[in-house]
């Protein structure tokens, strides 16, 4: 598939700001000119917009000032004139109560960003785990050309001989410290292994996740996702997109004409061949919703539930994204799904062709990382989405980070109010509790959180953990990092916070989870959880105001992808008229 390119020249957009000789004109013109740029740089040229979520509190991407000088140099070659600007950089790390809780606050500086400045096109420099969506969410909003660049992983740790995953490792030290397996003293000195570099997590993480989903959708150059933050090879990565992104705006290729529903179902079904993170559903539904896409819980179960996960990478696997790119990284992925006949060919990206194209000739350099399909690490890999009385609007689990064993199970529900009553009685030896137990929490969803952290994958019970039990059945409306692992049921919809069946789960009841089956059923009669839920009365309470109170009031429930009500859909790219 090729893009038949808009005629050329016309009139681009940045001419409303800068062309001719009007007062309004020239009032623009001599501002931007106090940065000591030359005339003839708004001469008709493209301005070009960097998007930029670099932030010193947002560690994976404090290294992005440098890949936007790197752009800017492809940008000027290309006759453009780059024009960088920061937006709001949700960070996973250092942002409370949890950063999905300001994707969506990103999203909207982004969308009226990119609409009130005067550019024609747009590069959005990405990263950490939200920051990529809610770049995607908001260009696509404004709907002008718009290209991806990621900041890239780090590189592997490595901790007394062992290779060392970022989350992944956090989790599983974490858990051996509760089981007396390793000291705490042991535990700190494998901190400083843990993040060693520039880049966001060198797992198959939601930040590289959500990497490969940009590429899947065709809205980022074929190889952007997997090379390493302080590679090279990311420097060339953001200089091409630079020249590229000026090529968009002659074609006026924009996000609409790429993000398509078969761009979308290639990218489901990428994400099953990753290993990628349960995050990427609610995100995809989310930028699938800006443009206009009807993508839902159950083109996620149908486009990827036949698709085997051949990437061999934490959390599900053995290796790292520095591996994944010395492999050949995400083109090798999309050619072994084209060859299986699980791609959409004719999509196209941001190349101005096909994503087929894009990826035909590569090579597989290592077949222990991306493996071949009779070594799959699931045969079935995807997003399992499944449904019953207990989540109506559906819920999610990870195949291939789970147990084989529990995924058809029957068993006791333990239930936590809340995170915080989680916290306060996970350790107690007298909590009844076994392994054969569902653990469920509730309270944590977009409402009840609020944000909806990543605090499903809760930690097991030391006294559980000294048998070397290492997983349980999990439940809650809550999220799970994308570099976390185990049998954990995640996004059960609608939230408790809501009235949702959740809600009114009592420790005792029996609870029954068949992935087979897409299953997942509270063992009370229907009247009896009609009863109960009548009897429901809210337990959270909406905050008073600012931000948090937009968020409690307008957020959609995991099932739509959490945006708000009132940003769903395209509003163009259109501004009213100023005068001075």
């Amino acid at each position: 598939m090729s893009f038949t390119p808009a005629p050329w020249p016309r009139k681009l957009r940045s001419q409303e700001w800068f062309g001719g000789t009007s007062k309004d004109a020239i009032y623009h013109r001599s501002w931007m000119k106090n940065q000591g740029l030359p005339a003839d740089l708004f001469d008709g040229r493209p301005v070009i917009g960097i998007c930029n979520t670099w932030s010193e509190l947002t560690p994976c991407n404090a290294h992005l000032r440098d890949l936007a000088e790197r752009v800017k140099f492809g940008i000027y070659e290309a006759g453009g004139l780059p024009v960088e600007f920061p937006v709001f950089s949700p960070s996973e790390s250092t942002l409370r109560p949890t950063a999905m809780m300001y994707r969506n606050l990103c999203a909207m500086d982004v969308e009226e960003a990119v609409r009130g400045k005067c550019i024609d096109g747009v590069v959005l420099l990405a990263g950490c785990d939200k920051t990529t969506p809610a770049l995607l969410m908001g260009a696509a909003s404004v709907d002008l050309p718009a290209i991806v660049v990621s900041g890239g992983p780090m590189l592997n740790g490595h901790f007394r001989g062992e290779r060392v995953g970022s989350g992944t490792h956090l989790w599983r030290f974490s858990e051996a410290v509760r089981a007396g397996e390793m000291t705490e003293a042991e535990f700190v000195e494998a901190e400083a292994s843990m993040s060693r570099s520039p880049g966001s997590c060198n797992t198959m993480g939601t930040a590289s996740t959500m990497a490969s989903m940009a590429e899947a959708l065709g809205m980022a150059l074929s190889g952007n996702a997997a090379i390493p933050a302080v590679d090279s090879r990311r420097r060339v990565m953001a200089h091409l997109t630079g020249r590229r992104i000026v090529d968009m705006v002659k074609d006026d290729l924009k996000p609409s004409d790429i993000m398509t529903r078969e761009a979308f179902e290639n990218a489901i079904r990428t994400n099953a061949a990753i290993g990628g993170s349960t995050n990427a559903v609610i995100h995809l539904l989310a930028i699938a919703g800006r443009v206009g896409i009807d993508l839902t819980l159950e083109d996620w179960d149908r486009c990827g539930r036949d698709v085997p996960t051949i990437v061999n990478l934490m959390p599900s696997g053995q290796h790292l994204m520095e591996e994944f790119f010395y492999a050949g990284g995400l083109p090798v992925v999309i050619k072994r799904l084209g060859e299986a006949g699980l791609l959409h060919r004719e999509a196209l990206t941001v190349s101005g062709g096909a994503i087929w194209d894009e990826v035909k000739e590569v090579q597989n350099w290592n077949e222990d990382v991306i493996l071949p399909v009779e070594r799959a690490l699931a045969k079935s890999g995807g997003i399992a989405v499944l449904k019953g009385n207990l989540a109506p609007l559906g819920a999610v689990l990870k195949p291939s980070a789970a147990t084989p064993a529990l995924m058809q199970h029957r068993g006791r529900a333990v239930v936590f109010e809340d995170i915080d009553d989680y916290k306060a009685r996970i350790n107690d030896e007298d909590l009844d509790i076994d392994e054969s137990c569902v653990m469920v929490l509730r309270n944590c969803g977009p409402r009840g959180y609020p944000g909806m952290a990543e605090v499903g994958n809760m930690g097991l019970p030391p006294k559980v953990l000294r048998k070397g039990i290492t997983d349980m059945v999990r439940i809650s409306d809550a999220r799970m990092s994308g570099t976390a692992y185990g049998t954990v049921v995640l996004h059960t919809s609608p939230e408790a916070a809501r009235g949702g069946p959740l809600a009114v789960v009592r420790s005792g009841d029996m609870i029954e989870l068949d992935v087979a089956a897409r299953r997942l059923h509270l063992d009370i009669s229907d009247e009896e959880l009609a009863a109960r839920l009548a009897a429901w009365t809210p337990q959270v309470k909406a905050p008073a105001s600012g931000y948090a109170s937009l968020y409690h009031e307008r957020v959609m429930g995991p099932e739509t992808g959490a945006d708000f009500d009132f940003l769903v859909g395209c509003r163009g790219n259109a501004v009213g008229k100023e005068s001075h």
